[in-house]
């Protein structure tokens, strides 16, 4: 071999090491670092000298797979399974229905308490000799089992004392891409889609199974492939081949595939003269669509539908209902089991009333119309992913009705993917939310999970923050969201300190002095954004279009809803939107235990202040500093708060690589530069109504309030495309 000159080796050597460097982050939770504690390396060794796995199917041999790579990593060794059952066996992962008289007996009351798609992780006497059994009814109890074992493994946890009967609580865990055909994401962060249409059906990335594989490690089973602006395109056989492919490769993973679809799509792809729910031939044409798609996919999951909203097509062009729309095309999808999805988030033009209370309205009286194989998708709150607000007053109102919870993953109000803001913390306190409909203790978690009203359909989506990055999300802590959401959507009871924790020892470190430290910066994060944005219930006060950075002074966009001046309604005498009765009396729309509290300031939470009531600037808040004061201050809070992230992320350095240390050093400048731009912009601005000075301890504006107006992003990432 021709030996290299020297020059050439030395750059060939530092461009892969610096490709290896690239790859940080890419593998996700699912690193599977080698262990190199002795006691956990040998007891992870014994539960592993003899493995009996019977891989009868698709989704069992994928299950085998991981189980093996993932033993493999961690231990450096070579895994022998059995090819029989055996009493000396220490690790045995086999169905119910293949368990022996011995095991079955031992594990009856674990079977007779299962749920759905549940596993059973204990370890049984058999003879002398403990085994740990991972058992399931069903394939995917399996596959769903064997992430849990290398996550516990993950997090040093002692085989010996395993005994888990596990279960999701949630039927279908989705996640919402909103991915356009031409690669673009809206309100993506993160790249360009990691769907490459041009491409596929042929070309199978590699991407796509560890998209998967992630997706079942954190219990998602379903998959929204294109943005709820939809474009009709999808449903034609030149993207559904394309389609097909991506379910093929989901599919041992238990990931089920829907689509958007454009409510206008029989005018544009089928050649009607209408859309209307209620013509024969709109519906015949629906019905032969399903049709045609379960040909291509046999366990295609359903459509998501986005419709008269946001001048998107729908059924009330024709004057019919959401109710018309959506049973018609649950019905083209009855016989095939699949499942409408109808989003609940619509406003209109045409509405004069608070925006915050169109949903309500539109929906709440058709409780009960909706068909069995409908879904209607409410967001957590009831203007638009906001990163604090009360949780939708939908929420508990339609008894009769499934609701499924959207949450927004992404980060379109939460600084992009510039941003480190741990979601968990907002997704549980919107879940732990209590909705009173059936007395105190009805909180929004039993309403999603169907306990509350006894729904067997239930569901909670997550809008992605994935994309064609090489670690996915832009932001490595943005991970943790996609994560925690995983984990909610199994079971909407988990804390999210549990959540930041198990996070932490995949992907960082074990160190006590990294991992106690980093989780409560994690905790505090969200709070952080809060405060240097939209504190006391300040809302949608972002500049318009791209939502990056502050614009509360936005006043001239043609609908009123769009202008953040509609949602403070600053003014001489105060700030705020009144909700209460002598306002837009959107408070009645929550159980009267709630709008009795909600419509006193004095009890109102005062995180919900002013999302509920115009005060004035003199009105004295709890801690007896006046509005202004408490605004300013809570607006400086923030920006320290990003300060100690900063101090608290220098002094992990130790414990970790120092690209890790460096990236997020390096994002957390820019979140501090932009915390003081959101306190200074507003405050400068809020300041010409209230005339008052800055509280001690609130540092002044570097720029005149002209200089904040000035910005301008044209291309800002994450915008919606214009030729929807």
């Amino acid at each position: 071999m021709k030996k290299l000159p020297i020059l050439v080796l030395f750059f060939f050597l530092i461009s892969t090491n610096s490709f290896a460097q690239d790859l940080q982050g890419y593998d996700l939770w699912l690193s599977y670092k080698k262990i190199e504690q002795p006691e956990w390396a040998q007891a992870y060794r014994d539960l592993s000298k003899s493995i009996y796995f019977n891989e009868d199917g698709e989704i069992l041999k994928t299950a085998k797979t991981e189980l093996r790579n993932g033993l493999e990593k961690m231990l450096g060794d070579t895994l022998h399974f059995e090819s029989t059952l055996q009493k000396s066996n220490t690790l045995i992962v086999v169905k119910e229905s293949e368990l022996g008289p011995n095991l079955l007996h031992q594990l009856q009351n674990e079977f007779d308490s299962l749920g759905e798609h549940g596993f059973i992780l204990k370890n049984v006497k058999v003879d002398n000799h403990t085994s740990l059994v991972l058992s399931s009814r069903d394939d995917i109890g399996i596959l769903y089992g064997v992430f849990r074992l290398l996550m516990l493994m993950q997090q040093r946890t002692n085989p010996a004392n395993l005994e888990i009967v596990d279960a999701p609580k949630i039927k279908l865990r989705m996640l919402n891409h909103w991915d356009n055909l031409d690669r673009t994401v809206e309100r993506g962060y993160a790249g360009f889609s990691l769907w490459n249409w041009h491409k596929l059906p042929e070309y199978i990335d590699q991407r796509y199974i560890d998209y998967a594989r992630a997706n079942t490690s954190i219990g998602i089973n379903a998959v929204s492939l294109t943005n709820v602006n939809a474009n009709a395109l999808i449903l034609t056989p030149m993207y559904l081949e394309k389609v097909k492919a991506l379910a093929d490769v989901f599919r041992p993973y238990g990931i089920k595939v829907f689509l958007t679809a454009r409510f206008s799509a029989p005018i544009e792809i089928g050649g009607l003269e209408t859309a209307d729910p209620l013509n024969v031939e709109v519906q015949q044409w629906w019905n032969h669509k399903a049709d045609e798609i379960y040909n291509y996919i046999p366990d295609f999951g359903g459509f998501l539908v986005k419709a008269n909203s946001e001048g998107q097509p729908g059924p009330q062009n024709y004057d019919r209902t959401h109710v018309d729309g959506a049973n018609m095309m649950a019905k083209a999808l009855k016989p095939h089991h699949g499942v409408v999805i109808w989003r609940a988030f619509v406003y209109s033009e045409h509405d004069a009333d608070d925006r915050a209370k169109q949903a309500f309205s539109e929906f709440v009286p058709y409780d009960g119309l909706f068909m069995d194989n409908v879904l209607v998708q409410v967001k957590n709150g009831a203007i638009d992913f906001q990163p604090r607000e009360p949780f939708h007053p939908m929420f508990g109102a339609m008894p009769k009705t499934p609701l499924m919870m959207e949450f927004q993953i992404t980060q379109e109000y939460l600084g992009f993917s510039s941003h480190l803001v741990f979601l968990p913390k907002l997704f549980e306190e919107v879940l732990n939310s209590d909705t009173y409909r059936k007395g105190k203790g009805s909180t929004v978690a039993k309403v999603i999970d169907g306990s509350l009203n006894d729904k067997k359909l239930t569901g909670m989506a997550g809008v992605a923050n994935i994309g064609s990055d090489i670690n996915w999300t832009g932001h490595p802590f943005a991970q943790a969201n996609w994560y925690g959401f995983g984990r909610l959507a199994w079971d909407p009871y988990i804390k999210s300190e549990a959540i930041a924790e198990e996070w932490l020892k995949a992907t960082y470190s074990h160190h006590s002095k990294f991992i106690e430290p980093i989780k409560d910066l994690m905790l505090t994060s969200r709070e952080a954004v809060v405060n240097y944005m939209n504190p006391l219930g300040l809302h949608h006060i972002f500049d318009t279009g791209h939502h990056y950075g502050p614009g509360p002074w936005v006043s001239e966009l043609n609908r009123p809803e769009w202008n953040p001046t509609y949602y403070h309604q600053a003014d001489k005498e105060g700030i705020g939107f009144d909700r209460t009765p002598t306002g837009s009396n959107a408070t009645a729309q929550y159980a009267p235990e709630l709008a009795k509290i909600f419509n006193d300031p004095k009890t109102c939470p005062e995180k919900y202040l002013l999302w509920f009531h115009h005060l004035p600037w003199d009105y004295e808040l709890k801690n007896g500093h006046m509005l202004w004061d408490g605004l300013a201050l809570k607006y400086q809070e923030g920006v320290d708060q990003v300060k100690d992230m900063i101090h608290t992320w220098e002094a992990s350095k130790n414990y970790i690589t120092t690209q890790q240390y460096t990236e997020v050093r390096m994002l957390l400048e820019i979140q501090l530069k932009e915390a003081k731009w959101w306190r200074d912009a507003c405050l400068a601005y809020f300041q010409t109504f209230s005339g008052k000075e800055l509280p001690l301890g609130v540092e002044k504006p570097e720029h005149s309030l002209e200089y904040y107006k000035s910005l301008k992003f044209p291309f800002a990432p994450g915008i919606r495309p214009r030729w929807d």
